[in-house]
């Protein structure tokens, strides 16, 4: 089965617009995930952890620019505010609340994509420091979602990518439970530690030369897991 790379979560009022935007996004190789409305928009956006938000301003039930405010109290995740508004003060006001791009509609598709991307690149660049990952034999394309070891492209689930990107990102730091289990599933998570063994057990499966006996990912007994720093191959 092909798996999806980056979620996108659409917020908009009309059926119409987020069934276009989601067949689009589909064929671009984006998973997407929908919401009619504000608040439930913004618990969507603390569950599921999109990539990236595309928002259009006028909900029924709060105004587009207060959803970009409560987001911002928690998140960095890019926003892309898609509108009917062409007002210079509402596009200036939902910038300066922290969208990080409007595009007006009527669209092109093609400028949409390109603003997508864009923001995807910015966002891995901020997080990570650079667009891609590598430690040892292992490389992450934090742009495009895909794993190499070795050169050779492997497939992971979803969780199981964000598990590696915190341990790539935090390579050679101790990691507790409780800290991976904010991170990749959220503060509700905090004491379900064998969601921790049981995705560490499926990555270790995909990338350690000899899983059962670990060499990359060290297990702390009673604390949590360590990356080790690998050289970089000759």
């Amino acid at each position: 089965m092909h798996e999806k790379k980056n979620t996108i979560l659409v917020i908009d009022d009309e059926p119409q617009v987020r069934k276009m935007l989601s067949t689009f996004l589909d064929a671009s190789d984006f998973r997407t995930e929908e919401s009619d409305c504000g608040r439930q928009a913004i618990r969507m956006c603390a569950s599921i952890k999109p990539n990236l938000v595309l928002l259009e301003l006028g909900l029924p039930d709060m105004d587009g620019k207060d959803v970009i405010s409560e987001i911002r109290l928690w998140s960095h995740v890019p926003i892309v505010v898609l509108s009917t508004r062409t007002d210079d003060d509402e596009i200036c006001a939902a910038l300066d609340l922290g969208a990080d791009d409007y595009v007006v509609k009527p669209f092109n598709t093609n400028v949409l994509m390109s603003r997508i991307n864009a923001n995807l690149r910015k966002a891995a660049v901020q997080q990570a420091g650079e667009p891609e990952l590598v430690n040892g034999f292992i490389r992450m394309d934090l742009v495009r979602h895909e794993v190499y070891l070795e050169g050779k492209k492997v497939t992971m689930t979803p969780k199981e990518y964000d598990l590696l990107r915190f341990f790539m990102i935090n390579r050679g730091k101790m990691l507790t439970h409780r800290q991976i289990l904010h991170e990749i599933w959220g503060p509700a998570h905090g004491n379900d530690t064998q969601y921790v063994r049981v995705y560490v057990g499926q990555m270790r499966d995909k990338i350690e030369p000899d899983h059962s006996r670990p060499q990359l990912i060290i297990t702390e007994p009673g604390v949590g897991y360590r990356m080790e720093v690998l050289p970089r191959p000759a």
